[in-house]
């Protein structure tokens, strides 16, 4: 509250001045911002991220860069040379979900690769991590990689209580927690995200390649989106050419995916904004950009 001191007066029955006191302002809270991108499919999706990242990591003030990769290498899995080529256009953190086996190569090089996880419910012995503390401008967030089990149980541990012991260890560092929930029920990410709202700082949905409109605010100060979406081709079956889909579907037969390369290509983000000292989101928003291939 602002105080009133009397100004001398000056024996001439004027109006006397009055000085204010106001206090000091408050101190700004920290915030960190967040770009947190969806599933990267193939190389359509790599040329969309070289297209849009710089220009929308300095329009929004973007702290850090957080991108599933489970489909950036031909749609399925992630090779060493795509690891590189995403980390030099300034991704700093890799998640990933149930494809992050299909290029076998990324076993010769998760283990040293402390910024790509994949989902910290796979059992021990597994190789990789699925959660980490990172450091970004001297301010530290933890990222934690999760898998439902809904329609897509592969002997996983639970992720609810994965991310109780997980979220134990991370939080003694930093009150910023960001979770990958890779799964097929929007149920499940629902339930998750109500479970862990004011403890995780972001809890945002991937892996059905298909953006929700549902992103909010929790109770308790938790960001939430059940689906981010992917980052590829547009005009196709959740990234892949239409024609082997449907004929999947109409015959029942086997059939080889191949991404589409020729159609406009859809960016899917969100940005997110946490405070640094509660861990408390304040803001989430859903980014969509639509390239064409001779732009993009």
């Amino acid at each position: 509250m602002a105080e009133l001191a009397d100004a001398p007066d000056s024996g001439s029955g004027a109006l006397r001045g009055v000085r204010v006191r106001l206090p000091p302002p408050a101190p700004k809270t920290k915030r960190m911002r967040f770009l947190i991108i969806g599933d990267i499919v193939g190389r359509p999706g790599r040329r969309a991220v070289a297209r849009v990242i710089d220009e929308i990591r300095e329009t929004e003030g973007v702290d850090a860069v957080i991108a599933n990769v489970e489909n950036a290498a031909g749609g399925f899995g992630i090779t060493k040379k795509v690891y590189e080529e995403l980390k030099g256009l300034g991704i700093d953190v890799f998640t990933s979900g149930n494809h992050i086996w299909d290029k076998k190569e990324v076993l010769q090089f998760i283990d040293g690769s402390p910024d790509l996880l994949r989902p910290a419910n796979y059992p021990d012995g597994v190789p990789g991590r699925g959660y980490g503390v990172f450091e970004k401008g001297g301010r530290k967030f933890a990222v934690i990689n999760l898998m439902g089990r809904v329609f897509m149980d592969y002997g996983l541990d639970n992720p609810f209580r994965v991310f109780d012991r997980v979220y134990e260890t991370v939080s003694r560092e930093t009150r910023i927690v960001v979770v990958d929930f890779h799964g097929e029920a929007t149920s499940e990410k629902w339930a998750f995200a109500i479970y862990a709202d004011g403890r995780a700082s972001v809890v945002y949905g991937t892996h059905t390649h298909v953006p929700t409109a549902d992103e909010m605010i929790l109770k308790k100060g938790t960001a939430y989106v059940t689906d981010i979406g992917m980052t590829g081709p547009l005009y196709s079956v959740i990234g892949m050419r239409y024609r082997e889909p449907i004929e999947r579907f109409l015959l029942a037969m086997p059939r080889k995916f191949q991404v589409e390369e020729k159609e406009d290509v859809v960016f899917n983000a969100v940005i997110v904004e946490v405070e640094e000292d509660t861990g408390r989101a304040v803001s989430i928003k859903r980014i969509k950009r639509l390239l064409t291939w001779s732009s993009s």
